[in-house]
């Protein structure tokens, strides 16, 4: 099992950006491809960004293609998510989560192919 430990969530407004950082514990994180994910107030947490184990691949939610960037570095255990041109709609909790499965060549999106979650961070982006 891994842990995760979310941090970089704050209150900003709409146009500026944030850099979320997630920590990884436990067992081997380079190993590992990892996500993030983000649930509104009233709706399903939702596929935002995810990053293949050894980072040459990433998939992102339509919502925020070109807008968001996740990265890795696997010397420090830790992914981030970089967040541009902020909306009040990307407004969420931000949860960071790895993969259920070693090795994996491509960024999974489904919830159920990741088996570790962080607690998570708040987002928040007034108009």
């Amino acid at each position: 099992q891994v842990q995760l430990v979310e941090s970089g969530g704050g209150l900003v407004q709409a146009g500026d950006s944030l850099r979320l950082s997630c920590a990884a514990s436990g067992r081997t994180f380079s190993s590992y491809a990892m996500g993030w994910f983000r649930q509104a107030p009233g709706k399903e947490r939702e596929f935002v960004a995810a990053i293949s184990w050894r980072g040459g691949s990433t998939s992102y939610a339509d919502s925020v293609k070109g807008r968001f960037t996740i990265s890795r570095d696997n010397a420090k255990n830790t992914v981030y998510l970089q967040m541009n041109s902020l909306k009040p709609e990307d407004t969420a909790v931000y949860y960071c989560a790895a993969d259920r499965y070693l090795g994996r060549t491509y960024p999974p999106a489904r919830q159920a192919d990741f088996g570790s979650w962080g607690q998570g961070t708040q987002v928040t982006v007034s108009s």
